[in-house]
């Protein structure tokens, strides 16, 4: 039944991008992966792509102003992780093994929650990917594409409040605050309907 309503909306819409393989936590990677070759062969003229997870609030009036004045090629940007180190607990969601990844740290990568790149990014990263080592970690995997490609994520932090725009903790819902923010993490659908839309929220930042 579900794949059948999936067809519905795929052959009316024409919103749904179905690839072959399991949609599991483990295979993130292959999704992104698959992915990035995706936009390369059908978004050639693409300026931007933002990947964001299901359970984000996204303010996208404040994203299209915030990248009005960002780089337009080898450009990616979130909330950029320095200090990650592999997990080797055999029991965390996280692990990943010695023989996955033998180094004891990781290079300088974006927070999967949600992230934004030029779109040349998508094919240099997909090429990238056939020099480096699948892991299970998907944004980790696409900072080990970004260190073979010599690009350094950039910081994505508000001027005047130094606060990173790509909040990846829950917050409670406020106005003010999500008008300076492009994405919270860690929203149920039906705290999301709740939230008074984009509009309202970006309104309400011009009057602060």
């Amino acid at each position: 039944l579900l794949a059948l309503s999936l067809e519905d909306e795929s052959r009316n819409h024409g919103d749904i991008i179905q690839m072959s393989f399991q949609d599991t936590y483990q295979n993130l990677t292959i999704k992104t992966v698959m992915m990035m070759n995706w936009l390369a062969t059908h978004c050639p003229k693409a300026s931007y792509v933002m990947k964001v997870d299901a359970d984000i609030f996204v303010n996208v009036f404040y994203l299209l102003r915030w990248l009005r004045s960002s780089p337009r090629q080898s450009f990616i940007t979130g909330s950029v992780i320095n200090d990650g180190r592999p997990r080797r607990d055999s029991n965390s969601k996280w692990h990943v093994s010695a023989e996955q990844y033998p180094e004891d740290s990781f290079p300088p990568y974006v927070s999967g929650a949600g992230y934004v790149f030029s779109a040349d990014m998508a094919g240099r990263i997909s090429r990238a990917s056939r020099f480096v080592r699948m892991i299970p970690l998907e944004d980790v995997y696409v900072g080990l594409c970004l260190r073979v490609l010599g690009v350094r994520p950039v910081y994505c932090i508000s001027l005047l409040s130094l606060r990173n725009l790509f909040e990846i903790r829950n917050l409670e819902y406020n106005r003010c605050t999500f008008a300076k923010l492009i994405i919270v993490n860690g929203f149920k659908p039906s705290q999301l309907q709740r939230v008074k839309g984009y509009r309202n929220v970006n309104e309400h930042y011009t009057n602060i």
